[in-house]
């Protein structure tokens, strides 16, 4: 028994119209498929532009070689500047820590320009405890006014 019209006699398969919502057209289909697409590739360009601009090379880096507790409050410092620029004049902090892991000491190293892109820096850091370690906290080309050659 049936009940109502036989869809297949009126020879067509498509939905009464009016009663469900129509397709959205091959043509609008692509021009979101092609705005989506635009936008993927510019949020990629994004996230590699801030990715390499942290991760990239580093103008100048500070790296710890060794380290000598001279008394219990004083330790010598020995690390490596790698610069992109000797020209430049560049400043490091080198620091000391105590056993439990605490800064105990710091001090500002001014490294003249020079000819070699990597310069061997000695510093001696006094202490307000007794150190357990010496090593580089960080180095950058932005000098501050108050260290120079003459007080560094």
């Amino acid at each position: 028994m049936t009940v109502g019209p036989d869809p297949s006699a009126s020879g067509s398969s498509a939905p009464p119209a009016g009663r469900y919502p129509t397709g959205t057209s091959p043509a609008r289909r692509r021009r979101w498929l092609i705005g989506l697409s635009v936008l993927v590739v510019l949020a990629g360009i994004g996230i590699a532009y801030v990715g390499y601009s942290r991760f990239a090379d580093p103008p100048v880096s500070g790296e710890g070689t060794g380290y000598s507790i001279v008394d219990s409050s004083t330790v010598d410092v020995s690390f490596t500047v790698t610069r992109n620029d000797p020209s430049k004049a560049v400043a490091c902090v080198v620091r000391a820590r105590s056993r439990d892991g605490d800064e105990n000491g710091r001090r500002e190293v001014l490294i003249p320009p020079g000819d070699s892109q990597q310069t061997a820096v000695d510093s001696r850091v006094k202490t307000t405890g007794p150190p357990a370690i010496g090593e580089v906290f960080g180095c950058t080309t932005s000098v501050p006014p108050y260290l120079t050659a003459d007080n560094g």
